[in-house]
């Protein structure tokens, strides 16, 4: 499992929007969002490069690993 810091989200339709993106970059990964720590987990495959061009692509700061 890795966490990765978004800075951006600020409601249940960001935290959709990123864990859509990254879903489609890793659809084999569970992704969890919390909007309170502004965290992402991915438990399964995912290049930290991979995870950033999808929070970014989505509109979202990446922040990197946590």
């Amino acid at each position: 499992m890795k966490k990765y810091k978004v800075l951006g989200m600020s409601c249940a339709g960001c935290a959709n929007s990123v864990s859509k993106a990254l879903k489609a970059v890793v659809p084999e990964a569970s992704v969890d969002v919390n909007l309170d720590s502004k965290e992402v987990r991915i438990e399964g495959i995912a290049e930290d490069t991979a995870v950033q061009q999808a929070v970014e692509g989505a509109g979202f700061e990446y922040g990197g690993p946590v």
